[in-house]
């Protein structure tokens, strides 16, 4: 197991894998949209939670996935952005669990605090009428002796954190057991185990999980070398995977870019917030610095504006996201730390004031509007050579058109009624 875990070699008796193309479902989306949640033969209280939380008709990821991670089958799925992955494997635990009292039965590792905060909201949200099922989450920034309080007195059975928080709290003793866990999930996998320091949590929390678990990875870009490492994890997975990767963007969404000098980003931002109707918007910019700066020109020019960003405490970062996510700002400007998983509704138009490092980033700034499949538009500033080659390798990645920005849109275009 140690070995397995730490070399990555691939095994030149590679296990029997089942994959399944996004592209071979039986029968179409529409199809799939036709048939409910009940067909998933969910148990009452949890049928009951999906429909109060508005959810009629399963995604295309979900339609493929809940039935397989409901058998306890191990899973790695690449699917689109914005199609429901989270409630894939909510849905999946909360059918499965059988509550003990101070027995951990499922661990969610994610990478940001905001990720994993929004999971465990997901998970109370659907387990509301299981009143037996007690979710807790766990991240720095938070005093250790809080986690501490939790874990003694509320008992949690499903516990959701970040990999650096977890392990420290299960390096502790008679702290966070995980000898009895029944499921080890990874959201945003690809973006937890490529990152060294990061995967060498992870391995060490998961030498301390019984060898027989159900491990479900999830992310909407997952590398054929980071698919490797996925598998040392799992045991005969099921594979969903997207290869044609045109289409892990969304179709409702429109793209297009600006080109302009750098010293023009404050002036065309403003002219677009202007001219363009929107429910939320979120601006991408590359750095702290750049984020408070912004923030404070657009509160000075009378935008309701508002910033998330690693420089701020704990606190002010759940709090920025609940009030976003409660519609109470309707301009979010952000650094990377929203890019992956976060999940608000109303968001229907991203502007990168600042290009990404990557088309992988780049695809997950923009599917932040557009969620499960409504509309939405995305507008990227390009202002030099590097922009315009990431825009290039975004085109050709994803086989997507993204032309140059007219000078007038018509709402109803990218704006969902």
């Amino acid at each position: 197991m140690t070995e397995e875990l730490e070399d990555y070699r691939e095994d030149e008796q590679t296990e029997q894998k089942v994959a399944v193309e996004a592209d071979q479902k039986k029968g179409s989306y529409a199809a799939i949209h036709t048939s409910g949640f009940r067909d998933f033969l969910l148990r009452a209280e949890l049928l009951q939670a999906v429909a109060d939380a508005g959810f009629e008709h399963p995604s295309e990821v979900q339609h493929e996935c809940i039935p397989q991670a409901m058998s306890g089958t191990d899973m790695i799925s690449q699917a689109k952005s914005g199609m429901g992955k989270t409630a894939v494997f909510v849905i999946a635990t909360l059918q499965q669990i059988d509550p003990q009292p101070g027995v951990v039965d499922t661990l969610v590792l994610g990478h940001t605090r905001e990720l994993v905060y929004q999971i465990c909201k997901e998970f109370q949200r659907f387990s509301k009428f299981l009143p037996d099922v007690k979710t807790a989450v766990f991240y720095g920034g938070v005093n250790i002796a809080e986690n501490r309080r939790v874990l003694k007195e509320e008992q949690p059975n499903i516990v959701v954190g970040t990999p650096g928080r977890i392990l420290a709290l299960c390096e502790e003793p008679n702290m966070l057991k995980v000898d009895k866990l029944k499921r080890f999930i990874i959201d945003e996998c690809d973006k937890v185990l490529d990152a060294i320091d990061m995967r060498k949590q992870v391995q060490s929390i998961f030498k301390l999980t019984p060898k027989e678990k159900q491990v479900l990875m999830f992310s909407a870009t997952i590398s054929k070398d980071t698919r490797t490492v996925c598998r040392r994890f799992a045991q005969h997975p099921i594979e969903v995977f997207i290869d044609d990767e045109s289409k892990l963007t969304l179709h409702g969404l429109q793209q297009y870019y600006i080109k302009l000098a750098e010293s023009a980003k404050n002036r065309k931002l403003t002219e677009l917030l202007d001219a363009l109707d929107f429910n939320q918007v979120i601006i991408f910019v590359k750095s702290v610095k750049r984020c408070v700066e912004l923030n404070k020109l657009l509160v000075a020019s009378k935008f309701p504006s508002m910033a998330i960003h690693s420089g701020l405490t704990q606190e002010e970062r759940i709090d920025g996201y609940n009030k976003f996510k409660e519609a109470k700002g309707r301009i979010l400007v952000s650094t990377d730390v929203w890019a992956r998983g976060v999940d608000v509704e109303r968001v229907n138009i991203v502007i990168n004031y600042d290009m990404p490092d990557s088309s992988d980033t780049y695809l997950h700034r923009v599917n932040r509007a557009g969620r499960f499949g409504t509309k939405g538009l995305a507008v990227s500033f390009v202002s030099t050579e590097e922009d315009s080659k990431i825009l290039e390798d975004v085109q050709s990645r994803f086989e997507v058109e993204i032309t140059e920005m007219p000078s007038c849109i018509d709402s109803s275009t990218y704006m969902t009624a």
